[in-house]
């Protein structure tokens, strides 16, 4: 038997963790398997790049629990894009990205494939599967579900989300000092979450929760309310720009300083029919998504607030990379080895799908079919939890939906 494994897409806290489950729980179930990892996603699938796992890593594959990103390497290619394929130098002109991909994994002997990645990872390797059995190869598919931004129908909570959410809250422990360096300062805190606000919330809520077990000393400045979370912008909710300005202002002239949680999706309709209107192009990659970092969403919100707030002093920072190249916490760890546990069982006995936390069934762990599996999840915002931290920051609730 071979077993091959691939990770793509962005990083999340979970790749390297997700693939010392998997390869523990095969030593267990089929020991004598024989598991390569391609390099670099699928990137690697066509271009036949792999690497064999031997048994020196089979027997410390535990080590793998302890490092952040992906041993074998990402990537963010669509094998449905087959112009971008041909323009990468994946695939010759006239060749079909998905046959390329497929006839390798039958040169290469699979049997059952491992993906590791958000919707479009797992559904094009479903896609691959069902290409397989139309032409007599037999390939078991069974993904993992990685995405920072929590946002996978009909997943409940995807590998690695947890993690990403505590470092941003640690990242900005860090940031938030810097409102000690100017008068009327005005720190935004920018989050990953193209289309969903949960990890731009409760990145905050993780935040706030802290600093109520740290000890100020405000007879010196170090006042809770001057480093605490003063809004979360999310893409679900509008925003009342003036309205906010106004509570924000009257924050401001109380404490000297102002905190904001946003999500990189948030305004990002706004954004793009600004820089579309004055002649600007909006840049998308393979997948058609826009590149957010070309659209600079915290600067944008940053010049709207600054005047309005007389801030002296701006500053903008991205908790993205030093958030999802983490290594897993221990919420995170138990939940991936759970999976990893059922992803290979189910795996052994010849079923497909995703293994994930089933939402439309209780949250539990189930394996849920390919077909069940899409991306642009919204983050609930009617969630206790988000309240009770929306009340406590004293941020209007009732923000008028888009």
């Amino acid at each position: 038997m071979k077993i091959a494994f691939l990770t793509a897409g962005g990083l999340a806290p979970c790749l390297s963790a997700s693939i010392g489950s998997l390869i523990n729980n095969y030593n267990q179930l089929v020991p004598d398997a024989k598991l390569l990892g391609y390099l670099n996603g699928y990137k690697g699938l066509l271009l036949g790049r792999s690497i064999n796992i031997p048994n020196a890593v089979k027997e410390k594959a535990e080590i793998l629990y302890s490092f952040g990103g992906s041993p074998i390497g990402n990537s963010r290619v669509k094998l449905t894009n087959t112009e971008d394929c041909v323009k990468q130098g994946y695939i010759k002109p006239g060749e079909n990205p998905l046959e390329v991909a497929a006839n390798q994994l039958v040169k290469d002997g699979v049997n059952i494939f491992h993906t590791i990645g958000g919707d479009d990872t797992n559904t094009i390797a479903a896609q691959l599967s069902v290409y397989l059995k139309k032409n007599g190869h037999d390939l078991t598919v069974v993904g993992l579900p990685k995405t920072v931004d929590n946002d996978i129908f009909p997943v409940t909570q995807s590998l690695g989300a947890w993690t990403a959410a505590e470092q941003g809250a640690v990242f900005f422990e860090n940031i938030a000092n810097e409102n000690t360096t100017s008068s009327r300062q005005l720190i935004i805190h920018e989050v990953m979450g193209r289309h969903c606000g949960w990890l731009t919330a409760y990145t905050a809520q993780i935040y706030h929760n802290r600093l109520k077990q740290r000890t100020f000393l405000p007879e010196l400045l170090i006042d809770q309310q001057r480093w605490d979370v003063d809004a979360v912008y999310v893409p679900e909710l509008e925003i009342n720009f003036n309205d906010e300005c106004e509570r924000l202002i009257k924050l401001m002239d109380e404490k000297d300083s102002i905190n904001i949680f946003l999500s990189e999706g948030a305004g990002m309709r706004t954004i793009m029919k600004e820089k579309e209107s004055s002649g600007e192009e909006v840049i998308r990659d393979a997948f058609g998504h826009v590149a957010l970092d070309t659209l600079n969403p915290g600067q944008w919100f940053a010049k709207q607030f600054a005047s309005r707030l007389e801030a002296d002093k701006t500053l903008v920072q991205k908790s993205g990379y030093f958030a999802r190249s983490a290594v897993p916490n221990a919420q995170d760890l138990k939940l991936i080895m759970k999976s990893g546990a059922l992803a290979t069982q189910m795996a052994v006995e010849g079923k497909s799908g995703v293994v994930g936390l089933d939402e439309e069934n209780k949250d539990e762990l189930s394996l849920i079919d390919f077909d069940r599996i899409k991306g642009g999840k919204p983050f609930n915002t009617d969630q206790d939890w988000f309240h009770d931290l929306l009340d406590e920051i004293d941020q209007p609730k009732r923000l008028k939906k888009h």
